[in-house]
């Protein structure tokens, strides 16, 4: 008797063991389910011109918050740099230009989403020094003469800041004079460290990226109708994984409160 005692004992043990292991599974469950949200999320790409990387982060940090299934995944560079990553088929669900330029070229080709098109802001062009330079500058034209022996642009080919500057030079009659003391970069955040670490004289950049220093102060703002408006227009990529992300994004950027983020950066918005 003792002994089928034990072996009942032992085969109630057992089943207990069963019973507390199939629940320890369950209660892994909640775990899987995370997995599966996580899965879920998607990652939207949002490419945009250099001079909109502090404002666009702060603003995507926002939209992160009310759409928690939503990733967004930032490439900041010179818009032409970024025209040809999307035009050889780069990750991208929403383009912002610095210029009217690179858009335009995708249009031509049929890669960004026409209907979703819109000027999206403005910006100023202006020169910058070091902030613990001495030099003295009353107006443009004054890059020609020896008080400058380096100035940092952007790169014309790719960077509409450099763009901008060139129309302005040639308007100004000073092209020529100003090209061989240029050192070019590769978009308008470079020009700005250059300026900022003292490697040039001075720089052209927008008003906006001259706000975020405090190692930079503006000497002059480039002169009226020397260059055509510095207009930013954004539209969603054809190619986008996520276009009904993609278009809220859009949205979103016109909400008041994102508005008065891209109005704190410096950006005139439309």
């Amino acid at each position: 008797m003792n002994n089928n005692r034990k072996n009942v004992v032992i085969l109630v043990m057992f089943c207990l063991l069963a019973v507390i292991f199939t629940f320890t599974g369950c209660g892994n469950s909640p775990q899987n389910d995370n997995s599966s949200k996580g899965e879920s999320t998607k990652e939207v790409y949002i490419v945009a011109a250099a001079s909109m990387t502090d404002a666009i982060q702060e603003i995507g940090a926002n939209y992160e918050k009310e759409h928690p299934n939503v990733k967004l995944t930032y490439n900041f560079g010179s818009s032409g740099a970024l025209q040809t990553q999307i035009e050889q088929g780069a990750p991208a669900d929403v383009f912002i230009s610095a210029a009217q330029k690179q858009m335009n070229a995708l249009a031509e080709k049929n890669l960004i989403d026409k209907s979703t098109r819109k000027d999206l802001l403005e910006n100023k062009v202006v020169l910058i020094v070091p902030k613990d330079s001495n030099l003295a500058l009353s107006d443009f034209t004054q890059l020609a003469t020896d008080k400058i022996k380096k100035i940092a642009l952007g790169e014309p080919k790719a960077v509409p800041v450099g763009q901008y500057s060139e129309e302005i030079f040639s308007n100004l009659n000073i092209l020529d004079a100003v090209k061989q003391k240029a050192v070019y970069a590769s978009d308008v955040r470079q020009v700005l460290g250059w300026v900022e670490t003292g490697e040039v004289d001075c720089g052209i950049v927008y008003a906006t990226d001259a706000a975020i220093s405090d190692k930079v102060k503006v000497l002059l703002e480039a002169p009226a109708n020397t260059h055509k408006p510095v207009i930013y227009p954004i539209a969603m990529v054809n190619s986008s994984e996520n276009p009904d992300i993609a278009k809220d994004f859009i949205a979103y950027l016109s909400q008041d409160e994102q508005k008065a983020i891209l109005a704190k950066y410096g950006f005139d918005v439309k």
